[in-house]
């Protein structure tokens, strides 16, 4: 079906395009993140990062699910201008790698092109080694309110509606915008168990909200070579595990929220890195939205003996309060 699909793209006029994701880095090296589609040249799909872009943004979610990826594209990379490297996407079309580069800290563009398309840029964030606090936030129901755990509303927010239905959580964009003021130089991670498909929507969704500009790390969408559905929270594990090797000296205030496995996976995450965990904030969800995503952790993790301290609230202002108290605000 999908060799039919590309076969028929191409007839059609479409060329293998990249769609760039905002990436990070550290010393030496950056995190190269994209995914390669099937577009056409003249395709509004290039500028899905712009947040102004109102003919893409108000497409239905399905839209993004049923995008033609191309597997095991060739990429060339250049950064700031200069070209770098070639680098190879997976099979669904996912770029994820790394590459090794020297670059200042701080905001950097990257252009990713395959074959003779149309480049395509996004920034990259360089940590600066002398951050020595950062902020890792999950998505849904922490800054994002979808209710998505529950199959039939999760198909509904993501496939039927479009991204301009989706709402902030309150004080969350204000409580991440004075924490980055008071630690200049913090890096931001957006770490989620949504698909890669969603990752412009999410995008913009940040972008017209005021949150702070990071990279999203999200997971690919579908069955995998030995089970019909991939496990978001191992892909959370995983991601998690990453950072505090990539960042062995950075401290996190990891962001949450009471529904499902969050509180679990940080605790875990703190219990076994300590050193890397600054507090752990969560964000407690209402009634109704307890409801819909399936009720709360019965887990009561913020007495955890890792000396790693819990703060929990409704909503941004409650748990920026709590934070400043702990001085990291």
């Amino acid at each position: 079906m999908h060799g039919r699909r590309a076969r028929r793209a191409v007839t059609r006029g479409k060329v293998p395009s990249v769609i760039p994701y905002i990436g990070y880095g550290g010393d030496g090296w950056v995190r190269v993140l994209g995914r390669v589609l099937y577009l056409k040249p003249e395709s509004r799909e290039h500028t899905r990062l712009r947040p102004d872009v109102a003919a893409v943004s108000r497409v239905r979610g399905w839209r993004t699910f049923t995008s033609l990826n191309v597997p095991y594209q060739q990429v060339r990379v250049s950064i700031d201008g200069v070209f770098v490297t070639e680098i190879t996407a997976d099979r669904g079309g996912v770029i994820d790698a790394m590459v090794p580069v020297a670059l200042t800290p701080g905001w950097h563009t990257i252009t990713l092109q395959a074959g003779d398309s149309e480049p395509a840029d996004a920034p990259v964030a360089v940590v600066d080694p002398d951050a020595k606090l950062g902020v890792i936030s999950d998505v849904d129901d922490t800054i994002l309110i979808t209710a998505l755990p529950r199959p039939f509303v999760a198909a509904w927010n993501s496939f039927v509606l479009d991204e301009h239905a989706r709402s902030a959580t309150p004080g969350m964009n204000v409580m991440l915008d004075h924490f980055v003021a008071a630690n200049p130089g913090s890096p931001v991670i957006y770490l989620s168990t949504g698909a890669w498909n969603a990752a412009p929507a999410l995008s913009r969704f940040l972008a017209r909200n005021l949150y702070p500009m990071g990279p999203l790390l999200l997971t690919d969408w579908g069955p995998t070579h030995d089970r019909w559905f991939r496990s978001g929270k191992e892909h959370k594990r995983r991601e998690l595990q990453r950072l505090a090797r990539e960042f062995p000296d950075t401290r996190w205030v990891l962001f949450g929220d009471d529904g499902q496995h969050d509180e679990a996976l940080y605790h875990e995450f703190a219990t076994e890195h300590p050193s890397n965990v600054a507090a752990v904030a969560i964000r407690q969800l209402s009634v109704g939205e307890a409801v819909l995503a399936g009720g709360r952790s019965k887990a009561r993790l913020h007495r955890s003996t890792s000396g790693v301290p819990w703060v929990y609230g409704p909503d941004g202002a409650t748990l920026r309060d709590k934070l400043r108290k702990l001085g990291l605000l």
